[in-house]
């Protein structure tokens, strides 16, 4: 079968046809023609999506709450990074935001983004 020459997604007809492609190859083993030529278009809808559909960076209370959730964790649990269960409820309840002790302590403990933590949480959640 002969396959189209790979070129840059420019438009969103290259890119269903891209999208078709990979669909069809997927599965291909690693270090076969087919299986580079699969990474090679997965990382051009890669770069097509994030530049036609990016993502906002998440809200900084949903990722604490995610966290939390992932690690099993309590309110309680945050009590040595964020403060007393009042703070923490505030926090968690957007009627206080993070100080830059609690960012870094959040980022240092649980592995969050200080990217993610800086950016203002929204005032509901999503």
């Amino acid at each position: 079968m002969a396959r189209t020459e790979i070129k840059p997604i420019r438009t969103k007809r290259d890119y269903e046809t891209a999208l078709r492609e990979v669909e069809r190859l997927w599965g291909a083993k690693a270090g076969t023609p087919e299986g580079d030529r699969l990474d090679v278009l997965a990382t051009l809808i890669d770069a097509y999506e994030a530049e036609h559909y990016p993502m906002d960076p998440p809200d900084p209370i949903e990722a604490i709450k995610f966290r939390m959730e992932q690690q099993g964790l309590t309110r309680r649990d945050l009590e040595e990074i964020i403060g007393t269960r009042t703070r923490i409820a505030e926090v968690l309840n957007r009627k206080r935001g993070l100080s830059i002790t609690m960012i870094r302590r959040l980022h240092e403990r649980l592995g969050i983004s200080a990217d993610v933590l800086i950016r203002p949480s929204r005032k509901k959640a999503a």
